[in-house]
């Protein structure tokens, strides 16, 4: 009877496995992290990327999750003092290290891209630039991330991972398709350009129309299994911080005098600096019989002349290089016709959002817009925005012109295609600049992994076996009791 009651019990366990219906399950693709810093001339930022590990046509599809600025300067202030570079990035690696799972951070690829700023401290301090980034070196590894590396960027790599960025983030590379449930290349994608404007330099790239000459290698790449070639180039010294730089001391030079009149400045503002200042920058330590080696000090009046201002920036180009060429920018500076869509990010958007200049307006209005807003005084500036840094408030009359003179004279955009021009700093949740770009190549070097999948048997066939399995199971039992 015992034996009995077991085989039936045993014959309910079977069935009931029986009706279990068992399902494919999918596992989700394994979600990586990335951190890249981008060392700018005045400022660092810290960016974490996300991205799954699946990939389509070897690049992967990538996130921002977190942007954190850095307290202070750029990193290349700090030459006189190294160890404070490497300190500086700490704050912002605390707050990378709480978004990213401690399971995930030892794998972590983390990288440090300095720009204009180092490059021109390269140019005047070698060993100090060595010393600073082996600080930052050494603080990263201390860290629970594989650190990669810190170096300096070149202008080009800079345009070119720009240009990266813009695309990527406008789906112009590729973009999700509902319908195919995966990811496509556009039959007719739209390929923007991209202008930068940093503290020290300036970048343009996009892809021209026609026959182009001097392509240099690093305009040439391929992404998401499609070949690009780009015109991109850098211009040092360019950036609108040095461009203020080389304004003052030009408008010091042509006066012999303490008192210096600045056509830019609002009217009413003064500032004081020091002929010593010129020095810390290859941009403005120059030769010049003109500027004195002392150390006096020379008072900037503000004038609120705004053509004087605009007059004034347009001598800081070498225009008459180029003679009547169409295809070149200053200094003899080869560049082909601009062509398509621009995106103009980093300070081209800052200055242009606080002028409240937008897309869609003429190019008239938007000179009208700007040569009201420099001859407005500086009482009336200063109580019209408290909540703008009073260091910063006096430069947007210049910063603006200089735009124009960048974008109108140099690059060569007219009434027509400066409508093709949009100030963004975002798209979507990410920030435009070279570190998305940067981020997006290097998962090129990432294997790419298919999602587990985890498969039943079929639910009979399964059954099957467990009966069989049990009754070996109890006929074993009775054989051996009897």
């Amino acid at each position: 009877t015992a034996i009995i009651g077991a085989l039936a019990a045993l014959s309910i366990i079977a069935l009931v496995l029986s009706l279990v219906k068992i399902e494919d399950v999918t596992l989700p693709p394994m979600v990586k992290y990335g951190m890249v810093f981008d060392a700018g001339s005045s400022h660092t930022s810290l960016f974490v990327y996300e991205w799954d590990s699946d990939k389509e046509n070897d690049t992967g599809v990538v996130s921002q999750t977190l942007s954190c600025d850095v307290q202070g300067q750029g990193i290349s202030s700090y030459a006189n003092d190294p160890p404070k570079a490497g300190d500086s990035l700490r704050e912002c690696l605390d707050k990378a290290l709480k978004v990213i799972p401690a399971a995930k951070q030892r794998d972590v690829p983390a990288y440090l891209g300095a720009t204009a700023g180092m490059r021109l401290l390269r140019e005047q301090n070698s060993s100090a630039t060595a010393q600073i980034l082996a600080e930052v070196a050494k603080t990263m590894r201390e860290y629970p991330v594989a650190f990669k590396g810190a170096r300096i960027l070149t202008g080009e790599e800079e345009g070119t991972y720009g240009w990266i960025t813009t695309n990527y983030l406008l789906d112009s590379f590729t973009k999700f398709s509902p319908k195919a449930h995966s990811w496509i290349h556009p039959e007719a994608p739209n390929i923007f350009g991209a202008l930068d404007l940093g503290g020290a330099s300036t970048q343009i790239s996009f892809r021209p129309e026609g026959s182009v000459r001097n392509w240099n290698e690093a305009s040439k790449f391929t992404l998401y299994g499609y070949n690009y070639n780009i015109y991109t180039h850098s211009y040092l010294c360019y950036g609108q911080n040095e461009m203020l730089k080389r304004l003052a001391k030009e408008l010091i030079v042509s006066s012999s005098s303490t008192r210096v009149d600045h056509p830019c400045y609002p009217k009413g503002y003064n500032e004081t600096i020091s002929l010593s200042s010129f020095h810390t920058s290859p941009c403005t330590n120059r030769s010049d019989p003109r500027l004195s080696l002392g150390d006096r000090n020379v008072t900037m009046e503000g004038r609120g002349n705004a053509s004087g201002c605009l007059a004034a920036i347009k001598k800081l180009f070498n225009f008459s290089a180029c003679g009547q060429s169409q295809d070149c920018t200053f200094d003899g500076i080869y560049q082909p016709l601009v062509s398509g869509q621009f995106i103009a990010f980093s300070a081209f958007y800052y200055n242009f959002k606080f002028l409240n200049l937008t897309e869609g307006q003429s190019l008239a209005t938007v000179k009208e817009t700007i040569e009201h807003f420099c001859t407005r005084s500086w009482e009336d500036l200063s109580s019209s925005y408290p909540e703008e840094k009073p260091e910063r408030l006096p430069k947007y009359c210049a910063n603006a012109n200089y735009i124009l003179t960048l974008l109108l004279d140099a690059y060569k955009f007219n009434e027509t295609s400066w409508n093709n021009i949009f100030f963004q700093m975002k798209v979507g949740s990410a920030d435009v600049g070279w570190t998305l770009g940067y981020m997006l190549n290097l998962t090129n070097m990432i294997p790419a992994e298919a999602p587990v999948r985890v498969k039943g048997h079929v639910p009979s066939l399964w059954a099957a076996a467990v009966t069989f399995i049990i009754l070996t199971l109890a006929l074993g039992l009775a054989a051996l009791l009897l």
